[in-house]
């Protein structure tokens, strides 16, 4: 990977500005138009989006802006395909939602490129590949297409390639479906590009890329008797450079590592992570925030990253007892957790992301608020996705949450945070400091100042 230059905005201070926003201004908001996944791919030219809807959209980095410093993050829709359409078990009477949950891009083979999408139940394989010419002078039908009498054909024409508009073709290679009971939560490609793993609730599945009719189980928890269940699988990821490791954590706020080396079927960990609990902290919540939402490795593989719902920690993989760092993202809302229970909001699932150097890592808050801390200086900062600073090279300001007490003139109060605009996903360009921030149906991408 081409590290970043240091810090969270490129140098030690902090500053990042507007690029781009993708998505309509309306205030009334399509529940289909909901953006649910954001992923760029291993080179950083194109980024994918998924929706509520079904949908996935892919934006490419203009080709001539690589150059133009002023316009380093400017990407443009470059496919646009349906995935996933509304399904119906009749054997469960179960509606399956088209919603894409997850999307993973596949190491680059050749020109096309390809990637996993996922819904609730089935996992489809895409290649995006492009078409810029097309064959005339067919001996046996006509330019439209239709078949012409062999009998009047006196001549033998040798078909030749004629340049056409370009044209940009999603097409599904591979569908896996069938092996999932419950909700499929997480998808990860495997460091050997053969395989993949799927979770669901209750259990990890392994894929051959190639193979859609079988998938091996490795993790299996569910209980002989659903009454005895006590916990269930929030993300798993495959480790980046080791395709026997793997980890997967749990609603009780554990992770645990597992290799295929030791055992076919990993129910016996290899290495259990858990902090443990403070017990003059505890509340009705502690076990709902201690959730873990989201968890990724580092590109280094040394070290893995998980969300909660107040903080983000960093564990070294040599190291169970504790986390290397914890990070908190909103404490402010540790006194509102009775009206987040109420509304819901406690059970938002929050994602996280390194960046390409992982000395920065960012996740999501309330208010179109996205945080950032940088694991050298220790510093953090708070920004806003939102149209108002929506002008190219504009600067995005540092916002402050008051907690209580008399309001400082930029400060924001606790008590007038909007819980409906959240941001759940983010992605960060896996070379450079270039972001992509999803705000319900808005796609923000923002880039670090350039002195």
């Amino acid at each position: 990977v081409n590290a970043p230059r240091g810090g969270v905005g490129g140098g030690n201070d902090f500053q990042w500005c507007f690029s781009q926003v993708k998505g309509a201004i309306d205030e009334d908001v399509a529940e289909a138009d909901i953006i649910s996944t954001v992923e760029f791919n291993c080179s950083g030219e194109l980024l994918a989006t998924g929706d509520k809807g079904g949908r996935v959209v892919i934006f490419q980095r203009e080709q001539e802006s690589k150059n133009r410093l002023l316009s380093r993050g400017e990407y443009n829709v470059y496919s646009t395909f349906q995935s996933h359409e509304p399904e119906f078990d009749y054997l469960k009477s179960l509606e399956i939602e088209e919603k894409i949950n997850k999307i993973r891009w596949l190491p680059q083979q050749n020109a096309a490129h390809f990637l996993l999408s996922a819904n609730d139940k089935t996992i489809k394989l895409w290649k995006i590949s492009e078409r810029d010419k097309r064959a005339e002078g067919y001996n046996l039908k006509d330019e439209d297409g239709r078949l012409r009498d062999q009998f009047r054909i006196t001549t033998l024409r040798v078909p030749v390639l004629m340049p056409m508009d370009l044209m940009v073709e999603a097409s599904p290679r591979r569908i896996f479906a069938n092996a999932h009971t419950y909700h499929i939560n997480s998808i990860s490609v495997n460091s050997d590009y053969e395989t993949y793993l799927s979770a669901d609730d209750l259990r990890i599945n392994l894929w051959h890329l190639e193979i859609t009719d079988r998938s091996f189980n490795i993790v299996d928890i569910k209980p002989a008797n659903m009454e005895e269940l006590t916990e269930v699988i929030t993300a798993a990821e495959c480790h980046p450079h080791q395709c026997n490791v793997f980890v997967y954590s749990s609603s009780k706020g554990t992770i645990r590592l597992c290799d295929t080396r030791a055992a076919a079927l990993c129910d016996r960990h290899s290495k259990f992570f858990e902090e443990p609990e403070d017990p003059s902290s505890r509340s009705f919540f502690s076990e709902i925030i201690s959730s873990i939402s989201d968890v990724k490795f580092s590109h280094s593989g040394r070290y893995m990253m998980t969300r909660d719902y107040l903080s983000v920690k960093v564990w070294d993989l040599n190291m169970e007892n504790r986390p290397v760092e914890t990070y908190q993202v909103h404490e402010y809302l540790r006194s509102k957790l009775c009206s987040l229970y109420e509304n819901d909001c406690i059970f938002d699932k929050f994602e996280c992301c390194w960046n390409g150097s992982d000395s920065a890592i960012m996740t999501g808050s309330y208010n179109n608020f996205f945080r950032m801390f940088d694991r050298n200086t220790r510093r953090d900062i708070t920004l806003e996705a939102s149209r108002e600073n929506s002008k190219p090279r504009a600067m995005l300001k540092p916002r402050k949450v008051c907690t209580g007490g008399k309001r400082k003139k930029d400060e924001i109060s606790v008590d007038s945070l909007d819980f409906n605009k959240k941001i759940l996903h983010t992605a960060w360009h896996p070379k450079e400091n270039v972001i992509a921030v999803a705000a319900t149906n808005n796609l923000y991408i923002f880039q670090d100042k350039i002195n």
